[in-house]
């Protein structure tokens, strides 16, 4: 049985995006609504919200308006695919075809840091992305519900992209928080830093 044909998103992107997130391909999930991360138990949209101090629960314009805001960025690295399932070990390798990497740099020149959204989308893009020089780049922990790791380890991570660097002063403070919070168990959502990052 041959495998469906997959066509992925347009991203995510306004005038003076700073930082862009890659996942790989969106869900069988993602696709059907036509939103970015819509299994609720991906952990993205949670982690944005507590990252940059919204509510989770607005509606996916809003949430989408939210990181506009706060300059991020949000691509796949694959245009199209074959895929049964929602699975990226279940994508057919030699069915990948790369978004366009280069123009979208060109267009975004402003963007100077890429977080990958697990390690096939840092995979894929090393192995796809057709770009001369890509800005610096930082893996993350899938917020995929595959990846089992707790909620606030992939958190104490993701903070990085609160100033865009992973190991910048203000994502380590957020992520010293994030860990406090582990490891006693009383979480409370991050707002920090999101003010300066909409400037």
């Amino acid at each position: 049985m041959t495998a469906p044909s997959l066509a992925g998103f347009p991203p995510i992107v306004g005038d003076g995006a700073r930082t862009l997130i890659l996942g790989n391909m969106p869900s069988a999930m993602s696709l059907a609504a036509g939103q970015y991360y819509a299994n609720p138990r991906n952990a993205f949209w949670r982690i944005m919200a507590d990252v940059f101090g919204f509510d989770v629960h607005e509606p996916y314009e809003q949430r989408v308006a939210r990181l506009v805001e706060q300059r991020v960025a949000v691509w796949d690295v694959l245009r199209s695919c074959r895929r049964v399932g929602s699975l990226d070990a279940a994508i057919e390798r030699n069915s990948m075809v790369a978004n366009d990497f280069a123009v979208f740099f060109r267009r975004h020149h402003d963007v100077d840091t890429l977080f990958f959204n697990g390690a096939a989308a840092e995979k894929n893009f090393a192995r796809l992305a057709m770009v001369d020089h890509a800005p610096r780049a930082h893996r993350l922990p899938s917020t995929s519900p595959a990846n089992t790791i707790p909620y606030l380890r992939k958190l104490a991570a993701w903070t990085a992209i609160a100033s865009g660097e992973a190991g910048s002063k203000d994502s380590s403070r957020i992520r010293q928080e994030a860990n406090t919070n582990l490891s006693t168990s009383n979480f409370t959502p991050l707002r920090r830093h999101h003010e300066r990052r909409a400037r």
